[in-house]
């Protein structure tokens, strides 16, 4: 049999967990390619390589040119490219994963399909923003009262720790420049946020707008699970950023977020917080430690039992 042309895929022993990878990488005015196996970006002032299977995210902005080769490296490596706007705080689009298995997508789809559950799992959510308190027997509106007390709470005790005025979340996204230093500095650290936890969303196979507290998006349960770190994250980012007055808001506080979360235990977090939301009843999803590390494996659904295996011809001798 010929070889299949092209280059080889990256083989799986040399593949990094979501959870032990680089967050995110911004990368804007430069050419993106491939070199082996590493990621190549080159601007006027040199080229820098990136290992591919060590990267969450890696955030394309204005003035990228990335070549076809690169977008295969990174899906063989499981990492998720994401288009965004200038200083990365706008989301156009994102690359596949390489998720094999699709258990937690289904357990995602069972969850948020039941009202039950679904009020179970959005309650758990919320016991995590909460520590200490109890969630049990809350409704929705209860959830979301209590929510934004906290967070009015929270921007409160940051304007005081920073000494930075605040009167409100007020932005436009279609005119970043156009709000005040502490609210530009909320859209680029959201922003950051968003773009690694929905790559990790993505490696894990599940669907990133099938949300449990957020609704009718396509990032719906991006925002459910980058709402769980806001508060211990971007909130105070922000506010320190506002408090420093530097020249570029956007980009001092993508890199303070990176920098935050260079100790790699925040996609540990992530992965965890999102097995642990994604149980059924008293069982926790049975999930690989990584999506790409399952076999290729395609089942049939048979409403009378369990699946069955898939590339077989069954027939009258079944």
């Amino acid at each position: 049999m010929a070889d299949v042309p092209g280059a080889k895929p990256v083989p799986l022993s040399q593949l990094v967990r979501a959870q032990d990878r680089l967050t995110f990488l911004y990368l804007e005015h430069c050419v993106v390619h491939r070199d082996a196996n590493a990621i190549t970006a080159r601007d006027n002032r040199g080229t820098v390589h990136i290992p591919a299977a060590t990267l969450g995210a890696l955030l394309l902005g204005p003035g990228t040119t990335v070549s076809q080769q690169a977008m295969v490296l990174l899906a063989e490596s499981g990492s998720t490219a994401v288009w965004v706007g200038e200083q990365g705080v706008r989301y156009y689009a994102h690359g596949r994963s390489l998720a094999r298995s699709s258990r937690l997508l289904e357990a995602q789809a069972r969850l948020v399909s039941n009202n039950r559950t679904r009020l179970r799992v959005a309650r758990e959510m919320y016991a995590v923003r909460f520590p200490g308190e109890d969630t049990t027997g809350l409704d929705m509106q209860q959830l979301r009262g209590r929510e934004g007390a906290r967070v009015r709470r929270l921007y409160r005790e940051h304007s005081s720790r920073t000494g930075v005025e605040w009167n409100r979340r007020d932005y436009d996204p279609t005119d970043f420049a156009g709000g005040t230093p502490v609210n530009q500095a909320l859209s680029a650290a959201n922003t950051s946020l968003y773009g690694v936890v929905h790559a990790v969303v993505v490696a894990l196979g599940c669907a990133p707008g099938l949300g449990f507290v957020h609704t009718g998006h396509v990032k719906s349960f991006v925002y459910d699970i980058a709402d769980l770190y806001k508060a211990d994250i971007t909130i105070p980012i922000a506010f320190d950023i506002a408090a420093r007055d530097v020249a570029d808001v956007g980009a001092e506080t993508r890199r303070a977020v990176r920098d935050h979360m260079k100790g790699g235990t925040f996609l540990e977090t992530c992965v965890r917080d999102v097995k642990t939301l994604l149980r059924e009843d008293d069982d926790v999803v049975e999930y690989g430690p990584e999506a790409f590390e399952d076999p290729d494996v395609v089942m049939l659904w048979d409403y009378k039992g369990p699946a069955v295996a898939g590339g077989t011809a069954y027939g009258d001798d079944e």
